[in-house]
C-alpha cells in the first residue's frame, strides 16, 4: 500500500506510463506541458486516495493502481489546471461516470506501470489488491479505458465489456469483473 512518501515516485511512474494513453493525451495533449500537467493530474488522484489506503504499488511506486472504494462518493479531485484543460478533464469524467453503475462498486481509476519495469506483470499484482478489497466485500470492481490493446489485456485478467461509450473523439469502454 501507498503511503504519502510515495508520491513523487508513483507521479513520476504515471506520467511516464500515460505519454501515449488516447484519454491522457487527449487531456493533455500538448508535448510541452505534457509533463506538468499530467503530473498535476496524477497527483490530485493520488492524493485523493493515499489517505484511505487505496493505492498499491510495487517498488515504491515503479507500478501502481489507484483505486476508490464504494463509500468514496463523488468527491471530485481538486486540479491546478488551466481552465481549458479541466474543461476537457471534466467533460471526458462527466461522460464516463454517467456510464458507471448506479449500485456499489470498487472502481479501478488509474493503473500503469513505468515503462522502465513494463512486462513484469507488476500491474497485474497491484490491481490484485484492490480486486481482493471488492472481493471481500462482495462487490464487482470497474474500470474504464480507451486504449484497445487494454480491452484484450483487462479481458485476460477475466474483465467484461458492459458498455462502450464515445467520449468526444475517444471511445471509451468500461468494463467489470
Amino acid at each position: 500500500m501507498a503511503t504519502r512518501a510515495d508520491r513523487d515516485r508513483v507521479v513520476g511512474s504515471l506520467v511516464a506510463a500515460f505519454v501515449r494513453d488516447p484519454v491522457v493525451r487527449h487531456l493533455f495533449p500538448d508535448d510541452v506541458t505534457y509533463p506538468r500537467y499530467a503530473a498535476g493530474f496524477f497527483g490530485a488522484l493520488f492524493d485523493k486516495r493515499v489517505d484511505r489506503g487505496t493505492v498499491w504499488t510495487v517498488e515504491g511506486g515503479a507500478a501502481v493502481a489507484m483505486w476508490d472504494g464504494p463509500s468514496a462518493g463523488s468527491e471530485p479531485s481538486r486540479y491546478d489546471l488551466p481552465d481549458d484543460v479541466l474543461a476537457r478533464v471534466d467533460a471526458y469524467d462527466a461522460t464516463v461516470h454517467a456510464a458507471l453503475p448506479g449500485t456499489p462498486f470498487w472502481y479501478l481509476g488509474v493503473l500503469g506501470t513505468h515503462p522502465d519495469f513494463a512486462g513484469r506483470r507488476w500491474g497485474r499484482a497491484v490491481m490484485a489488491a484492490g480486486l481482493e478489497r471488492a472481493a471481500a466485500d462482495g462487490l464487482p470492481a470497474v474500470l474504464e479505458t480507451s486504449n484497445p490493446g487494454n480491452v484484450a489485456l483487462y479481458r485476460r485478467s477475466g474483465w467484461e465489456v458492459v458498455h462502450t461509450v464515445p467520449a468526444g473523439p475517444l471511445t471509451v469502454w468500461v468494463m467489470r469483473r
